[in-house]
Formats: structure tokens, sequence, C-alpha cells
């Protein structure tokens, strides 16, 4: 006989998610392969995995001048190998722009690493003096 579950631990609410054929079948495989029921490997996904860090609008504000930057460079590079095929004077030193490039990921990573984001009030300067700061 099995034992009574406490009225707090008792599942008694359901959460619906739609998914196509495909989906399911992988979900299927996915929770027989774990030796688990699709609801339990759903719970266990759920409620174990850690959920992404939202980023702050000065974070993503950043990520997308490094992209911007990292286009500039790689348009340079591409002039500069040209140049260099063609037997010209090419527009940018290639070593120096492999090192730019090298920087920009090391950039990227350490911001993707950041653990104390700055809130979206924080990131926002609304043009208003603060009397504080007098």
């Amino acid at each position: 006989m099995r034992p009574k579950l406490s009225k707090n631990l008792l599942r008694t609410k359901t959460l619906e998610a739609r998914v196509n054929a495909i989906e399911h079948e992988m979900i299927k495989l996915k929770a027989q392969d774990a030796g688990l029921s699709i609801a339990e490997l759903t719970r266990r996904s759920v409620l174990l995995k850690p959920l992404p860090k939202r980023l702050s609008k000065i974070t993503l504000a950043t990520y997308r001048e490094l992209v911007r930057i990292g286009s500039n460079i790689n348009q340079l590079t591409r002039a500069t190998n040209t140049a260099i095929k063609m037997g010209l004077r090419p527009p940018a030193d290639p070593e120096q722009l492999k090192q730019l490039q090298k920087l920009l990921q090391k950039i990227g990573r350490e911001l993707s690493q950041i653990e104390t984001e700055i809130t979206d009030e924080d990131d926002i300067d609304d043009g208003e003096d603060d009397e504080d700061w007098e």
C-alpha cells in the first residue's frame, strides 16, 4: 500500500504546452531513455534547469556594438587579404586585425560572465538631476 502524501506534496495542478509531432516524439524518446514518464521528465527539466540570466539594456547594447565592430574588422580583414593577394599595400596589418578579433572575442566572453547585472532602472539616464547629488 502506498503512503499518503501530505496536501502540500499532492500534485493537483496541470500544465499544458503545445508541441508538434516531431517535438512530442523527441520528448517521448528522451523520457524513455531516462526511464521517466513525460510528466516526470518535464518536471525535472523545468524545475531543476537554471534559467538564463536576464540581460540589462546596457549589456544588450554592448553586445550589439561588439557585433558592429566585429563586422567592421571582418570587412577590413577581407580587404586586407584581397590586397595582399593582388600584390597591393594592405589597408591594415593582418596581425593587428587578428589581435583585434581575439580581443573582441575575449570582451564578449567576459561580458557574458558578468554575474551582477544592472537593472533596467539603473541603466537608463532619464535626464533628471538628483537633488541628493548637489
